[in-house]
């Protein structure tokens, strides 16, 4: 009976090991997948596995990849490796995983309501279709305007940058690849810019592509790259702006295929 009962402990103890160490994954998965920066990212797994008196742990982060290991009592390891493929942000999400370690660290929450905490989190959903949208207009326009197009330009650009992530709304719903959405964005901005030139003579197209092209630019990706290479993170941080590069490569292919075109046919007729 006393071995049993010795037996029995150690699978407690192991379980209990093995499910922060899963806690900790996890949450560092939904960061990363919702575009936190690195040192976030291992910050948190370090604060939920201190928490719960595990103090010798490592963790490796890059852009798409997480390992963590913690070491027991008896000096075993435990290690989990978890792919996490590159999407877009949701600082919302990163915002509520920050506050809930925290949390953890002030003893609200028991590892099964941790986990219960993450997948409510995990479910919320981003702004609706219309909101980004509507969004994205406004922050073509006003773009638009910042960088020197005139007021009409700006509104020009407001509609143009709207129809535009009606495209990209519809693409990610559809699950196009990065390449097709952005070149096909491109495309896009650069059709809608040229016809409302040729409708209203008084605007100009180059203002309004880039004031439109600003939604597809990634913003958040880039500056999240910028600090991770601030922060020594090295392989993310060369990831994740060789990322940028490309989409900012996708858009100039597109506007630049469409302008050819357009000249093109501008020299047919």
């Amino acid at each position: 009976m006393g071995e049993e009962k010795i037996i029995r402990e150690v699978d407690d103890k192991d379980e209990e090991i093995y499910q922060v160490l899963k806690l900790a994954l996890e949450a560092g998965r939904i960061l990363l997948r919702s575009g936190a920066e690195i040192f976030r990212v291992e910050e948190t797994m370090h604060r939920i596995c201190k928490y719960y008196g595990y103090d010798n742990v490592d963790t490796f982060t890059v852009s798409n990849a997480i390992i963590v290991s913690l070491e027991g009592e008896k000096r075993e390891l435990f290690a989990k490796v978890k792919n996490v493929p590159m999407s877009g942000a949701h600082l919302e999400i990163v915002a509520e995983i920050n506050d809930l370690s925290r949390q953890i660290e002030a003893g609200l929450y028991t590892i099964d309501e941790a986990f219960e905490k993450l997948k409510e989190i995990e479910k919320i959903k981003p702004n609706s279709g219309l909101a980004q949208v509507l969004a994205a207009g406004m922050a073509s326009g006003c773009l638009g305007y910042m960088f020197g197009a005139t007021a009409m330009e700006g509104v020009g650009a407001f509609f143009t940058g709207l129809l535009l992530y009606i495209w990209i709304v519809c693409a990610g719903r559809r699950g196009l690849s990065k390449i097709v959405t952005n070149i096909i964005g491109g495309v896009i901005i650069t059709f809608l810019a040229i016809g409302a030139s040729w409708i209203f003579p008084v605007l100009r197209p180059d203002k309004l592509i880039i004031g439109s092209v600003m939604p597809l630019v990634p913003g958040v990706a880039f500056t999240n790259a910028i600090r991770d290479i601030a922060d020594s993170d090295f392989i993310s941080g060369t990831v994740r702006i060789t990322d940028a590069i490309f989409v900012f490569a996708y858009i100039a292919i597109g506007v630049g295929f469409a302008w050819t075109c357009y000249n093109y046919l501008i020299g047919v007729m």
